[in-house]
Protein backbone atom coordinates (compact mmCIF):
# COMPACT_ATOMS: atom_id res chain seq x y z
CA UNK A 1 0.00 0.00 0.00
CA UNK A 2 2.81 2.41 0.89
CA UNK A 3 4.71 1.72 -2.31
CA UNK A 4 1.51 2.35 -4.33
CA UNK A 5 1.04 5.68 -2.53
CA UNK A 6 4.68 6.53 -3.16
CA UNK A 7 4.29 5.67 -6.86
CA UNK A 8 1.22 7.94 -7.10
CA UNK A 9 2.99 10.84 -5.37
CA UNK A 10 6.03 10.33 -7.60
CA UNK A 11 3.76 10.64 -10.63
CA UNK A 12 2.24 13.85 -9.26
CA UNK A 13 5.73 15.33 -9.00
CA UNK A 14 6.45 14.77 -12.71
CA UNK A 15 4.70 18.07 -13.47
CA UNK A 16 7.82 19.72 -11.98
CA UNK A 17 10.17 17.64 -14.12
CA UNK A 18 11.44 18.66 -17.58
CA UNK A 19 10.54 15.18 -18.84
CA UNK A 20 6.86 16.14 -18.94
CA UNK A 21 7.60 18.79 -21.60
CA UNK A 22 7.29 16.58 -24.73
CA UNK A 23 3.65 15.64 -24.02
CA UNK A 24 2.41 19.07 -22.92
CA UNK A 25 1.53 20.26 -26.45
CA UNK A 26 -0.69 17.20 -26.99
CA UNK A 27 -2.45 17.67 -23.65
CA UNK A 28 -2.98 21.44 -23.79
CA UNK A 29 -4.14 21.34 -27.40
CA UNK A 30 -7.51 20.16 -26.03
CA UNK A 31 -7.73 22.68 -23.21
CA UNK A 32 -10.66 24.42 -24.92
CA UNK A 33 -12.80 21.25 -24.82
CA UNK A 34 -15.03 20.13 -21.91
CA UNK A 35 -12.78 18.38 -19.41
CA UNK A 36 -15.02 15.37 -18.69
CA UNK A 37 -15.56 14.50 -22.37
CA UNK A 38 -12.11 15.50 -23.67
CA UNK A 39 -9.35 16.02 -21.13
CA UNK A 40 -10.31 13.19 -18.77
CA UNK A 41 -10.50 10.44 -21.47
CA UNK A 42 -7.20 11.68 -22.92
CA UNK A 43 -5.43 11.46 -19.56
CA UNK A 44 -7.02 8.09 -18.79
CA UNK A 45 -5.85 6.69 -22.12
CA UNK A 46 -2.37 8.07 -21.49
CA UNK A 47 -2.15 6.53 -18.00
CA UNK A 48 -3.43 3.09 -19.01
CA UNK A 49 -1.22 2.90 -22.10
CA UNK A 50 1.89 4.01 -20.22
CA UNK A 51 1.31 1.39 -17.52
CA UNK A 52 1.00 -1.38 -20.12
CA UNK A 53 3.91 -0.25 -22.30
CA UNK A 54 6.19 0.37 -19.30
CA UNK A 55 5.46 -3.11 -17.96
CA UNK A 56 6.42 -4.65 -21.29
CA UNK A 57 9.51 -2.43 -21.56
CA UNK A 58 10.70 -3.48 -18.10
CA UNK A 59 10.28 -7.22 -18.54
CA UNK A 60 9.32 -7.98 -22.12
CA UNK A 61 11.28 -9.57 -24.94
CA UNK A 62 12.18 -8.39 -28.39
CA UNK A 63 8.63 -8.78 -29.73
CA UNK A 64 7.34 -6.32 -27.12
CA UNK A 65 10.05 -3.82 -27.97
CA UNK A 66 9.29 -4.07 -31.69
CA UNK A 67 5.56 -3.65 -31.03
CA UNK A 68 6.31 -0.53 -29.00
CA UNK A 69 8.43 0.91 -31.83
CA UNK A 70 5.59 0.37 -34.32
CA UNK A 71 3.09 1.83 -31.86
CA UNK A 72 5.20 4.95 -31.37
CA UNK A 73 5.33 5.63 -35.11
CA UNK A 74 1.58 5.14 -35.43
CA UNK A 75 1.10 7.49 -32.48
CA UNK A 76 3.32 10.11 -34.09
CA UNK A 77 1.31 9.88 -37.29
CA UNK A 78 -1.98 10.25 -35.43
CA UNK A 79 -0.76 13.25 -33.43
CA UNK A 80 0.67 14.89 -36.56
CA UNK A 81 -2.81 14.52 -38.10
CA UNK A 82 -4.27 16.09 -34.97
CA UNK A 83 -1.85 19.05 -35.22
CA UNK A 84 -2.73 19.62 -38.88
CA UNK A 85 -6.43 19.52 -37.99
CA UNK A 86 -5.91 22.33 -35.51
CA UNK A 87 -4.07 24.47 -38.07
CA UNK A 88 -6.37 23.75 -41.06
CA UNK A 89 -9.96 23.26 -39.85
CA UNK A 90 -11.35 22.80 -43.37
CA UNK A 91 -8.71 20.20 -44.23
CA UNK A 92 -9.34 18.41 -40.94
CA UNK A 93 -12.94 17.64 -41.90
CA UNK A 94 -11.74 15.61 -44.87
CA UNK A 95 -8.66 14.06 -43.24
CA UNK A 96 -10.31 13.00 -39.99
CA UNK A 97 -13.66 11.80 -41.38
CA UNK A 98 -12.84 8.08 -40.77
CA UNK A 99 -11.58 8.86 -37.28
CA UNK A 100 -14.66 10.94 -36.47
CA UNK A 101 -16.91 8.14 -37.71
CA UNK A 102 -15.04 5.62 -35.54
CA UNK A 103 -15.27 7.94 -32.55
CA UNK A 104 -18.97 8.47 -33.13
CA UNK A 105 -19.64 4.72 -33.18
CA UNK A 106 -17.66 4.28 -29.99
CA UNK A 107 -19.48 7.02 -28.13
CA UNK A 108 -22.88 5.87 -29.37
CA UNK A 109 -22.14 2.41 -27.95
CA UNK A 110 -21.20 3.82 -24.56
CA UNK A 111 -24.03 6.28 -24.45
CA UNK A 112 -21.78 9.35 -24.04
CA UNK A 113 -21.62 12.43 -26.16
CA UNK A 114 -19.45 12.58 -29.21
CA UNK A 115 -15.74 13.29 -28.59
CA UNK A 116 -14.78 10.73 -25.96
CA UNK A 117 -13.57 8.17 -28.51
CA UNK A 118 -11.16 10.51 -30.27
CA UNK A 119 -9.87 11.89 -26.95
CA UNK A 120 -9.24 8.40 -25.63
CA UNK A 121 -7.39 7.49 -28.84
CA UNK A 122 -5.24 10.61 -28.55
CA UNK A 123 -4.53 9.64 -24.94
CA UNK A 124 -3.36 6.20 -26.07
CA UNK A 125 -1.04 7.88 -28.59
CA UNK A 126 0.33 10.20 -25.90
CA UNK A 127 0.92 7.28 -23.55
CA UNK A 128 2.97 5.52 -26.24
CA UNK A 129 5.26 8.55 -26.50
CA UNK A 130 5.60 9.59 -22.85
CA UNK A 131 8.89 8.51 -21.22
CA UNK A 132 9.17 10.17 -17.79
CA UNK A 133 12.53 10.73 -16.12
CA UNK A 134 13.56 7.68 -14.07
CA UNK A 135 13.95 9.41 -10.72
CA UNK A 136 14.34 7.57 -7.40
CA UNK A 137 10.67 6.50 -7.21
CA UNK A 138 10.31 5.26 -10.79
CA UNK A 139 13.74 3.65 -10.41
CA UNK A 140 12.47 1.59 -7.47
CA UNK A 141 9.46 0.48 -9.53
CA UNK A 142 11.52 -0.49 -12.58
CA UNK A 143 14.09 -2.34 -10.46
CA UNK A 144 11.27 -4.33 -8.87
CA UNK A 145 9.82 -5.07 -12.32
CA UNK A 146 13.14 -6.18 -13.76
CA UNK A 147 13.87 -8.49 -10.82
CA UNK A 148 10.41 -9.95 -10.25
CA UNK A 149 9.19 -10.24 -13.82
CA UNK A 150 5.77 -9.41 -15.23
CA UNK A 151 3.07 -9.26 -12.59
CA UNK A 152 -0.18 -7.54 -11.75
CA UNK A 153 1.63 -5.73 -8.95
CA UNK A 154 4.16 -4.22 -11.36
CA UNK A 155 1.44 -2.95 -13.68
CA UNK A 156 -0.57 -1.51 -10.78
CA UNK A 157 2.45 0.39 -9.47
CA UNK A 158 3.15 1.81 -12.92
CA UNK A 159 -0.53 2.69 -13.27
CA UNK A 160 -0.43 4.47 -9.90
CA UNK A 161 2.57 6.46 -11.11
CA UNK A 162 0.81 7.36 -14.38
CA UNK A 163 -2.39 8.32 -12.53
CA UNK A 164 -0.34 10.65 -10.34
CA UNK A 165 1.03 12.34 -13.44
CA UNK A 166 -2.47 12.47 -14.92
CA UNK A 167 -3.75 14.13 -11.73
CA UNK A 168 -1.24 16.97 -11.90
CA UNK A 169 -1.82 17.33 -15.65
CA UNK A 170 -5.58 17.42 -15.06
CA UNK A 171 -5.18 20.31 -12.64
CA UNK A 172 -2.98 22.11 -15.15
CA UNK A 173 -5.45 21.32 -17.95
CA UNK A 174 -8.40 22.70 -15.97
CA UNK A 175 -6.46 25.88 -15.29
CA UNK A 176 -5.38 26.05 -18.94
CA UNK A 177 -9.00 25.69 -20.06
CA UNK A 178 -10.03 28.69 -18.00
CA UNK A 179 -7.16 30.73 -19.38
CA UNK A 180 -8.08 29.68 -22.94
CA UNK A 181 -11.72 30.70 -22.39
CA UNK A 182 -10.72 34.10 -21.02
CA UNK A 183 -8.33 34.75 -23.91
CA UNK A 184 -10.96 33.77 -26.45
CA UNK A 185 -13.53 35.99 -24.79
CA UNK A 186 -11.28 39.04 -24.36
CA UNK A 187 -9.27 38.78 -27.57
CA UNK A 188 -11.54 36.89 -29.92
CA UNK A 189 -8.54 34.84 -30.89
CA UNK A 190 -9.86 31.32 -30.45
CA UNK A 191 -8.87 30.09 -33.92
CA UNK A 192 -5.46 31.76 -33.72
CA UNK A 193 -4.75 30.08 -30.39
CA UNK A 194 -5.78 26.73 -31.90
CA UNK A 195 -3.37 27.21 -34.77
CA UNK A 196 -0.54 28.11 -32.40
CA UNK A 197 -1.27 24.94 -30.41
CA UNK A 198 -1.36 22.98 -33.67
CA UNK A 199 2.10 24.25 -34.56
CA UNK A 200 3.29 23.29 -31.06
CA UNK A 201 1.90 19.78 -31.58
CA UNK A 202 3.72 19.40 -34.90
CA UNK A 203 6.96 20.70 -33.36
CA UNK A 204 6.55 18.14 -30.56
CA UNK A 205 5.95 15.34 -33.06
CA UNK A 206 9.01 16.33 -35.10
CA UNK A 207 11.20 16.56 -32.00
CA UNK A 208 10.18 13.12 -30.75
CA UNK A 209 10.52 11.55 -34.22
CA UNK A 210 14.08 12.93 -34.51
CA UNK A 211 15.01 11.90 -30.99
CA UNK A 212 15.61 15.53 -30.02
CA UNK A 213 13.42 15.25 -26.94
CA UNK A 214 15.69 12.72 -25.23
CA UNK A 215 18.85 14.59 -26.22
CA UNK A 216 17.57 17.89 -24.82
CA UNK A 217 16.14 16.33 -21.67
CA UNK A 218 19.39 14.50 -21.01
CA UNK A 219 21.00 17.90 -20.46
CA UNK A 220 18.28 19.25 -18.15
CA UNK A 221 18.49 18.81 -14.40
CA UNK A 222 15.92 16.71 -12.55
CA UNK A 223 17.41 17.57 -9.18
CA UNK A 224 14.35 19.60 -8.28
CA UNK A 225 12.21 16.47 -8.18
CA UNK A 226 14.83 13.87 -7.26
CA UNK A 227 15.44 15.42 -3.86
CA UNK A 228 11.73 15.61 -3.09
CA UNK A 229 11.20 12.03 -4.30
CA UNK A 230 14.00 10.71 -2.11
CA UNK A 231 12.56 12.51 0.91
CA UNK A 232 9.11 11.08 0.18
CA UNK A 233 10.50 7.57 -0.18
CA UNK A 234 12.36 7.79 3.13
CA UNK A 235 9.28 9.26 4.83
CA UNK A 236 7.15 6.32 3.70
CA UNK A 237 9.87 3.80 4.54
CA UNK A 238 10.33 2.36 1.05
CA UNK A 239 13.49 4.16 0.00
CA UNK A 240 16.87 2.63 -0.62
CA UNK A 241 18.96 2.44 2.51
CA UNK A 242 21.57 5.13 2.92
CA UNK A 243 25.01 4.29 1.57
CA UNK A 244 26.27 3.30 5.00
CA UNK A 245 25.43 3.89 8.62
CA UNK A 246 27.59 6.52 10.27
CA UNK A 247 29.78 4.82 12.84
CA UNK A 248 29.74 6.16 16.39
CA UNK A 249 32.05 5.22 19.23
CA UNK A 250 30.94 4.74 22.82
CA UNK A 251 33.32 3.67 25.59
CA UNK A 252 35.92 2.76 23.00
CA UNK A 253 33.53 0.47 21.06
CA UNK A 254 31.68 1.04 17.81
CA UNK A 255 27.92 1.45 18.10
CA UNK A 256 26.55 -1.17 15.69
CA UNK A 257 22.74 -1.34 15.82
CA UNK A 258 20.86 -4.44 14.64
CA UNK A 259 19.60 -3.81 11.08
CA UNK A 260 17.89 -7.16 10.60
CA UNK A 261 18.53 -10.89 10.34
CA UNK A 262 20.51 -12.76 7.70
CA UNK A 263 17.86 -14.43 5.49
CA UNK A 264 18.13 -18.12 4.50
CA UNK A 265 20.52 -18.76 1.63
CA UNK A 266 17.96 -20.93 -0.18
CA UNK A 267 17.67 -20.20 -3.89
CA UNK A 268 21.33 -19.33 -4.39
CA UNK A 269 23.78 -21.52 -6.28
CA UNK A 270 25.60 -23.17 -7.80
CA UNK A 271 28.50 -22.48 -5.44
CA UNK A 272 32.18 -21.96 -6.26
CA UNK A 273 35.07 -22.68 -3.85
CA UNK A 274 32.68 -24.28 -1.38
CA UNK A 275 29.74 -26.66 -1.03
CA UNK A 276 26.42 -24.85 -0.48
CA UNK A 277 26.32 -23.09 2.88
CA UNK A 278 23.24 -22.63 5.04
CA UNK A 279 22.32 -19.98 7.56
CA UNK A 280 22.43 -22.59 10.31
CA UNK A 281 26.04 -23.52 9.41
CA UNK A 282 27.06 -19.87 9.77
CA UNK A 283 25.82 -19.46 13.34
CA UNK A 284 28.73 -18.58 15.60
CA UNK A 285 30.66 -17.08 12.66
CA UNK A 286 31.10 -13.47 11.62
CA UNK A 287 29.92 -13.23 8.00
CA UNK A 288 30.42 -10.74 5.18
CA UNK A 289 27.92 -10.89 2.32
CA UNK A 290 29.50 -9.21 -0.72
CA UNK A 291 27.08 -8.59 -3.60
CA UNK A 292 29.11 -8.25 -6.78
CA UNK A 293 29.20 -8.99 -10.49
CA UNK A 294 32.35 -9.57 -12.47
CA UNK A 295 32.00 -6.85 -15.12
CA UNK A 296 31.32 -4.14 -12.51
CA UNK A 297 34.47 -2.01 -12.16
CA UNK A 298 33.43 -0.79 -8.70
CA UNK A 299 33.10 -4.41 -7.59
CA UNK A 300 36.48 -5.31 -9.07
CA UNK A 301 38.17 -2.43 -7.24
CA UNK A 302 36.68 -3.49 -3.90
CA UNK A 303 37.73 -7.14 -4.24
CA UNK A 304 41.37 -6.64 -3.06
CA UNK A 305 40.02 -5.46 0.29
CA UNK A 306 37.54 -8.33 0.57
CA UNK A 307 40.33 -10.79 -0.32
CA UNK A 308 42.58 -9.22 2.32
CA UNK A 309 39.86 -9.45 5.00
CA UNK A 310 39.29 -13.09 4.17
CA UNK A 311 43.01 -13.96 4.23
CA UNK A 312 43.63 -12.01 7.44
CA UNK A 313 40.62 -13.11 9.53
CA UNK A 314 39.41 -16.47 8.19
CA UNK A 315 41.29 -18.31 10.97
CA UNK A 316 39.60 -16.04 13.54
CA UNK A 317 36.11 -17.11 12.47
CA UNK A 318 35.34 -14.79 9.55
CA UNK A 319 33.35 -16.22 6.61
CA UNK A 320 33.13 -14.24 3.37
CA UNK A 321 30.44 -15.12 0.82
CA UNK A 322 30.63 -13.43 -2.55
CA UNK A 323 27.06 -13.35 -3.89
CA UNK A 324 27.30 -12.96 -7.66
CA UNK A 325 24.13 -11.16 -8.83
CA UNK A 326 24.35 -10.59 -12.62
CA UNK A 327 23.76 -7.26 -14.32
CA UNK A 328 24.14 -8.50 -17.91
CA UNK A 329 22.88 -11.78 -19.39
CA UNK A 330 26.37 -13.23 -19.99
CA UNK A 331 27.13 -12.88 -16.27
CA UNK A 332 24.63 -15.66 -15.52
CA UNK A 333 26.88 -18.28 -17.09
CA UNK A 334 28.61 -20.46 -14.48
CA UNK A 335 31.74 -20.97 -16.60
CA UNK A 336 32.15 -17.21 -17.04
CA UNK A 337 31.83 -16.61 -13.29
CA UNK A 338 34.25 -19.46 -12.49
CA UNK A 339 36.86 -17.95 -14.80
CA UNK A 340 36.37 -14.50 -13.25
CA UNK A 341 36.76 -15.97 -9.75
CA UNK A 342 40.05 -17.58 -10.82
CA UNK A 343 41.32 -14.47 -12.60
CA UNK A 344 40.52 -12.27 -9.60
CA UNK A 345 42.23 -14.62 -7.15
CA UNK A 346 39.06 -15.15 -5.10
CA UNK A 347 39.44 -18.08 -2.70
CA UNK A 348 36.39 -17.53 -0.51
CA UNK A 349 32.97 -19.08 -1.30
CA UNK A 350 31.00 -17.56 -4.16
CA UNK A 351 27.29 -18.25 -4.72
CA UNK A 352 25.49 -17.40 -7.96
CA UNK A 353 22.27 -15.49 -7.34
CA UNK A 354 20.87 -15.53 -10.88
CA UNK A 355 17.28 -15.39 -9.60
CA UNK A 356 18.10 -12.52 -7.19
CA UNK A 357 16.77 -14.60 -4.29
CA UNK A 358 19.16 -13.29 -1.63
CA UNK A 359 19.34 -9.89 -3.36
CA UNK A 360 15.58 -9.45 -2.84
CA UNK A 361 15.55 -11.01 0.61
CA UNK A 362 18.12 -8.45 1.79
CA UNK A 363 16.38 -5.63 -0.12
CA UNK A 364 19.63 -4.80 -1.88
CA UNK A 365 19.90 -2.52 -4.91
CA UNK A 366 23.65 -1.96 -5.23
CA UNK A 367 26.86 -3.31 -6.75
CA UNK A 368 29.03 -3.71 -4.73
CA UNK A 369 27.24 -4.01 -1.40
CA UNK A 370 28.81 -5.34 1.80
CA UNK A 371 26.69 -6.58 4.70
CA UNK A 372 28.36 -7.47 8.00
CA UNK A 373 26.62 -10.18 10.09
CA UNK A 374 27.48 -11.03 13.68
CA UNK A 375 27.81 -14.49 15.25
CA UNK A 376 24.09 -14.47 16.10
CA UNK A 377 23.08 -14.01 12.47
CA UNK A 378 22.17 -10.33 12.81
CA UNK A 379 23.06 -7.66 10.24
CA UNK A 380 25.02 -5.01 12.14
CA UNK A 381 26.48 -2.81 9.40
CA UNK A 382 26.34 -2.27 5.66
CA UNK A 383 28.17 -0.24 3.03
CA UNK A 384 27.35 0.35 -0.64
CA UNK A 385 29.91 1.13 -3.31
CA UNK A 386 33.63 1.64 -2.93
CA UNK A 387 35.38 3.20 0.03
CA UNK A 388 35.24 3.18 3.84
CA UNK A 389 37.44 0.08 3.91
CA UNK A 390 39.16 1.02 7.17
CA UNK A 391 35.82 1.54 8.90
CA UNK A 392 34.57 -1.76 7.53
CA UNK A 393 37.61 -3.57 8.90
CA UNK A 394 37.01 -2.01 12.31
CA UNK A 395 33.50 -3.49 12.18
CA UNK A 396 34.94 -6.94 11.36
CA UNK A 397 37.37 -6.77 14.26
CA UNK A 398 34.69 -5.70 16.73
CA UNK A 399 32.25 -8.41 15.64
CA UNK A 400 35.00 -11.01 16.01
CA UNK A 401 35.75 -9.67 19.48
CA UNK A 402 32.05 -9.85 20.40
CA UNK A 403 32.09 -13.50 19.25
CA UNK A 404 34.94 -14.27 21.65
CA UNK A 405 37.59 -14.44 18.89
CA UNK A 406 39.54 -11.16 19.25
CA UNK A 407 42.03 -10.82 16.37
CA UNK A 408 45.65 -9.72 16.73
CA UNK A 409 46.42 -6.00 16.35
CA UNK A 410 47.74 -6.43 12.80
CA UNK A 411 45.38 -4.96 10.20
CA UNK A 412 44.81 -6.47 6.76
CA UNK A 413 46.78 -5.02 3.87
CA UNK A 414 44.96 -4.93 0.53
CA UNK A 415 47.01 -5.37 -2.62
CA UNK A 416 45.74 -5.08 -6.17
CA UNK A 417 46.49 -8.21 -8.18
CA UNK A 418 45.42 -6.62 -11.49
CA UNK A 419 45.63 -3.09 -12.94
CA UNK A 420 41.85 -2.70 -12.94
CA UNK A 421 41.75 -3.41 -9.19
CA UNK A 422 43.61 -0.19 -8.38
CA UNK A 423 41.31 2.33 -6.73
CA UNK A 424 39.61 4.99 -8.82
CA UNK A 425 40.70 8.62 -8.84
CA UNK A 426 37.24 9.91 -7.88
CA UNK A 427 38.36 13.52 -7.59
CA UNK A 428 38.97 13.69 -11.34
CA UNK A 429 36.20 11.49 -12.79
CA UNK A 430 33.82 13.60 -14.86
CA UNK A 431 32.33 10.79 -16.94
CA UNK A 432 29.55 8.51 -15.64
CA UNK A 433 28.95 4.84 -16.32
CA UNK A 434 27.45 4.75 -19.81
CA UNK A 435 25.35 1.88 -21.21
CA UNK A 436 25.36 1.06 -24.92
CA UNK A 437 22.10 -0.90 -25.13
CA UNK A 438 18.99 1.15 -25.85
CA UNK A 439 17.41 0.12 -22.53
CA UNK A 440 19.59 2.54 -20.52
CA UNK A 441 21.53 4.50 -23.12
CA UNK A 442 22.16 8.21 -22.65
CA UNK A 443 23.97 10.95 -24.60
CA UNK A 444 23.84 8.94 -27.85
CA UNK A 445 24.59 11.22 -30.83
CA UNK A 446 24.31 8.94 -33.88
CA UNK A 447 20.58 9.39 -34.37
CA UNK A 448 17.69 7.34 -32.96
CA UNK A 449 18.28 3.64 -32.33
CA UNK A 450 16.78 1.11 -34.73
CA UNK A 451 15.93 -1.15 -31.81
CA UNK A 452 16.93 -4.79 -32.48
CA UNK A 453 17.35 -4.08 -36.20
CA UNK A 454 20.55 -3.81 -38.29
CA UNK A 455 21.40 -0.24 -39.19
CA UNK A 456 24.29 1.84 -40.53
CA UNK A 457 25.26 4.56 -38.04
CA UNK A 458 27.56 7.57 -38.45
CA UNK A 459 29.45 9.60 -35.87
CA UNK A 460 28.42 13.19 -35.19
CA UNK A 461 31.01 15.76 -36.35
CA UNK A 462 31.54 17.11 -32.82
CA UNK A 463 31.15 15.58 -29.36
CA UNK A 464 30.53 17.35 -26.07
CA UNK A 465 31.81 15.78 -22.86
CA UNK A 466 30.21 12.33 -22.32
CA UNK A 467 28.62 12.23 -25.78
CA UNK A 468 29.12 8.93 -27.61
CA UNK A 469 28.18 7.39 -30.91
CA UNK A 470 28.49 4.49 -33.33
CA UNK A 471 29.98 4.21 -36.81
CA UNK A 472 29.37 1.39 -39.26
CA UNK A 473 26.73 -1.33 -39.18
CA UNK A 474 25.35 -2.30 -35.75
CA UNK A 475 22.37 -4.02 -34.18
CA UNK A 476 21.52 -2.29 -30.90
CA UNK A 477 19.59 -4.40 -28.40
CA UNK A 478 18.34 -3.67 -24.89
CA UNK A 479 21.60 -4.54 -23.12
CA UNK A 480 24.26 -4.32 -25.82
CA UNK A 481 25.28 -3.15 -29.27
CA UNK A 482 26.57 -5.83 -31.71
CA UNK A 483 28.87 -4.90 -34.61
CA UNK A 484 27.84 -6.41 -37.95
CA UNK A 485 30.65 -5.29 -40.24
CA UNK A 486 34.45 -4.94 -40.17
CA UNK A 487 35.54 -1.44 -39.25
CA UNK A 488 32.53 -0.67 -37.04
CA UNK A 489 33.54 1.66 -34.23
CA UNK A 490 32.46 3.36 -31.00
CA UNK A 491 33.57 6.86 -30.04
CA UNK A 492 33.17 8.87 -26.84
CA UNK A 493 34.48 12.10 -25.34
CA UNK A 494 35.39 11.42 -21.72
CA UNK A 495 37.36 12.78 -18.78
CA UNK A 496 38.83 10.31 -16.26
CA UNK A 497 42.09 8.56 -15.45
CA UNK A 498 40.84 5.14 -16.61
CA UNK A 499 38.42 4.06 -19.31
CA UNK A 500 36.99 0.53 -19.32
CA UNK A 501 34.57 -1.12 -21.72
CA UNK A 502 32.55 -4.27 -21.09
CA UNK A 503 32.94 -6.38 -24.24
CA UNK A 504 32.24 -9.90 -25.48
CA UNK A 505 32.94 -11.86 -28.68
CA UNK A 506 29.24 -12.24 -29.46
CA UNK A 507 27.18 -15.31 -30.31
CA UNK A 508 29.80 -16.76 -32.67
CA UNK A 509 32.40 -16.77 -29.91
CA UNK A 510 35.22 -15.90 -32.33
CA UNK A 511 37.99 -13.51 -31.22
CA UNK A 512 37.48 -9.92 -32.38
CA UNK A 513 40.52 -7.72 -33.04
CA UNK A 514 40.30 -4.02 -32.28
CA UNK A 515 42.31 -0.79 -32.39
CA UNK A 516 42.05 2.08 -29.85
CA UNK A 517 42.99 5.70 -30.48
CA UNK A 518 43.00 8.76 -28.24
CA UNK A 519 42.51 12.10 -29.99
CA UNK A 520 43.16 10.24 -33.24
CA UNK A 521 46.53 8.78 -32.16
CA UNK A 522 47.72 5.49 -30.61
CA UNK A 523 47.51 5.69 -26.79
CA UNK A 524 51.24 5.05 -26.23
CA UNK A 525 52.07 5.15 -22.52
CA UNK A 526 48.38 5.78 -21.69
CA UNK A 527 47.42 2.31 -22.93
CA UNK A 528 45.38 0.21 -20.51
CA UNK A 529 46.27 -3.32 -19.47
CA UNK A 530 44.24 -4.94 -22.30
CA UNK A 531 45.94 -3.17 -25.23
CA UNK A 532 49.48 -2.44 -26.36
CA UNK A 533 51.05 0.97 -26.95
CA UNK A 534 49.73 0.96 -30.51
CA UNK A 535 46.20 0.48 -29.21
CA UNK A 536 45.82 -3.09 -30.48
CA UNK A 537 43.87 -5.71 -28.55
CA UNK A 538 41.61 -8.76 -28.91
CA UNK A 539 38.21 -9.55 -27.39
CA UNK A 540 38.28 -13.24 -26.49
CA UNK A 541 35.79 -13.43 -23.63
CA UNK A 542 32.95 -11.51 -22.03
CA UNK A 543 34.41 -9.24 -19.37
CA UNK A 544 35.52 -5.72 -18.54
CA UNK A 545 38.51 -4.52 -20.61
CA UNK A 546 40.81 -1.76 -19.35
CA UNK A 547 41.61 0.31 -22.44
CA UNK A 548 42.98 3.61 -21.14
CA UNK A 549 45.02 4.48 -18.04
CA UNK A 550 46.40 8.01 -18.11
CA UNK A 551 49.93 8.35 -16.82
CA UNK A 552 50.00 12.14 -17.09
CA UNK A 553 47.53 15.01 -17.06
CA UNK A 554 43.83 14.18 -17.17
CA UNK A 555 41.43 16.21 -19.28
CA UNK A 556 38.75 15.79 -21.91
CA UNK A 557 39.87 13.26 -24.54
CA UNK A 558 38.31 11.76 -27.65
CA UNK A 559 38.27 7.96 -27.41
CA UNK A 560 37.63 5.68 -30.37
CA UNK A 561 37.68 1.90 -30.67
CA UNK A 562 37.51 0.30 -34.12
CA UNK A 563 36.67 -3.40 -34.39
CA UNK A 564 38.59 -4.99 -37.24
CA UNK A 565 36.33 -8.06 -37.22
CA UNK A 566 32.52 -8.18 -36.94
CA UNK A 567 30.59 -9.77 -34.11
CA UNK A 568 31.67 -7.92 -30.98
CA UNK A 569 29.13 -7.13 -28.26
CA UNK A 570 29.65 -3.86 -26.38
CA UNK A 571 27.75 -3.35 -23.14
CA UNK A 572 28.94 -0.38 -21.07
CA UNK A 573 31.69 2.18 -20.42
CA UNK A 574 32.98 2.59 -16.87
CA UNK A 575 35.60 5.01 -15.57
CA UNK A 576 38.15 5.21 -12.78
Amino acid sequence: MLIALLAYLGGVLTILSPCILPVLPFVFARSDQPFVRSGLPLLAGMALTFALVATLAAVGGGWAVQANVIGRWLALGLLALFGLALIFPALSDRMTRPLVAWGSRLTETTGNKRGIGSSLLLGVATGLLWAPCAGPILGIIFTTAALQGASTNTTLLLLAYALGAATSLAIALLAGGKIFARMKKSMGAGETIKKVLGVAVLVGVAAIAAGLDTRVLANLSTAQTAGVESSLARLLGVSDKVQSTELETRNGMLVLPVEGQLPPLDGTGPWINSPPLTREQLKGKVVIIDFWTYSCINCIRSIPYVRAWYDRYKDDGLVVIGVHAPEFAFERDLANVQKAVTDLGIRYPVALDNKYALWRAMENNHWPAHYFIDAQGRVRYHHFGEGKYEESERVIRQLLTEAGRPPSPRMAGAEAARPDEIGADFSRIRSPETYLGYGRADRFTSGPFANNQPRDYALAPHFKLNDWGLSGRWRVERQAATSLSPGASIAMRFSARDLHLVLGPGAAGKPVRFRVTIDGKPPGRDAGSDIDANGMGVVREERLYQLIRHKGAIGERNFRIEFLDPGVQAFAFTFG
